[in-house]
């Protein structure tokens, strides 16, 4: 029996922070940077002085909420009506109530401002998904469960007339942007572990999470490790240490339950960094290290062209990875490849800047 399994960062299936489809990656990170200012202010017990003033600093340059002049409209803060409101004002006017004192004076939290993809955007990425035509899909960068849903039967089967997949499953992790890891699979899935409440000291391991999915496959368990680590943006390498070797003692675990495991997803690392180390020190294959491998491209992401553009991974088990009969990476629906799909001009419809891993397995 002839299996396919894969893993895509999908780059969201509908809607994204807006920020993402800027197509300028120093705005994107500098409003990245500022929003995590702002989140980070908000969630201090007590909010000092000055505490105050930069949050409307914050609020001024991108709140959608304080005006509808300005074109970088990227972050907007929930309140919810009554008396448990952060500000006070409207416009520019803005201000922090004289009764907010700090996290627990108030009810809302700040989100990165969201906006429809772009329906070429959209199709591209069903695109990629249906000429990877895997049975088992791991999605990266995805809305929620119900979206993987509507995808498959509105854009999949609806629009590109691809086999639709009977079985997806998502839990929300720990991403303030809702950018969650779930899964097509054609077999049922069986059982899941979340790990989103895993902690090392007091810190919160997973940025997104790292769901444990159990798929049967004919009566026999295999076990996928669906991850997105912390991405480079500010460093984060001892962070992506911290789920790098979480995940080795997952793999581990789940050994023990079954030979069949595949560890899979955006790892935001080349091979051989020390995020990866551990994970690397296991008996875990990486799918394109296998033979069948024969495309000279080192790369996953971007261009592709270097062992640094390599951050995204399917890795196997020993018994699995003896099962392989082929490896492909289907780069198409990236705009920066030499060689996109026709329908992928240019940034703004591109299906993902991450290509889909896919393994074929004889079962």
């Amino acid at each position: 029996m002839s299996i396919r399994i894969a893993t895509f960062n999908c780059e969201n299936l509908f809607r994204r922070p807006v920020v993402f489809g800027s197509g300028n990656d120093p705005i994107r990170d500098a409003v990245l940077v500022d929003f995590r200012k702002l989140v980070d202010i908000l969630e201090r017990d007590a909010y000092t002085a000055n505490g105050k003033t930069k949050i409307i600093e914050l609020l001024k340059k991108h709140s959608v909420d304080v005006s509808k002049d300005i074109s970088t409209q990227t972050i907007q803060l929930n309140q919810p009506r009554g008396q448990a409101k952060l500000l006070k004002g409207v416009g520019q006017d803005i201000e922090v109530r004289p009764e907010v004192t700090g996290r627990s004076s108030w009810v809302g939290w700040a989100e990165l401002a969201k906006g429809d993809l772009g329906w070429d955007a959209v199709t591209n990425t069903a695109r990629v998904i249906a000429e990877v035509n895997a049975d088992i899909l791991l999605t990266v960068e995805v809305e929620d469960r119900l979206t993987l849903h509507r995808f498959n039967e509105q854009i999949l089967a609806g629009q590109l007339d691809a086999e639709p997949y009977p079985y997806n499953m998502l839990i929300d992790g720990n991403d303030i942007r809702g950018i969650d890891v779930g899964l097509f699979s054609r077999y049922p899935i069986t059982s899941v572990r979340s790990h989103i409440f895993d902690k090392k000291g007091n810190l919160v391991v997973f940025s997104r999470d790292c769901p444990e999915f159990e798929i049967d496959i004919k009566g026999k368990p295999l076990w996928l490790l669906g991850n997105h680590f912390k991405s480079k943006l500010g460093g984060g390498e001892e962070k992506r240490k911290l789920q790098g070797d979480r995940v080795a003692e997952l793999y581990e675990a789940a050994l023990k339950r079954s030979a069949h495991v595949v560890v899979a997803g955006d790892l935001n690392d080349f091979p051989g960094s020390p995020p990866l180390a551990v994970l690397e020190a296991t008996s875990l294959k990486d799918a394109m290290t296998h033979d069948s491998y024969q495309d000279e491209l080192p790369g996953t992401h971007g261009t592709c062209t270097s062992l640094r553009d390599k951050i995204d991974y399917l890795m196997l088990s020993p018994k699995l990875f003896t099962k392989v009969s082929k490896v492909e990476v289907e780069r198409r629906g990236i705009s920066e490849f030499s060689s996109p799909f026709p329908e992928v001009t240019g940034p703004e419809n591109q299906a993902s800047d991450h290509a889909a891993v896919v393994a074929e397995l004889d079962l």
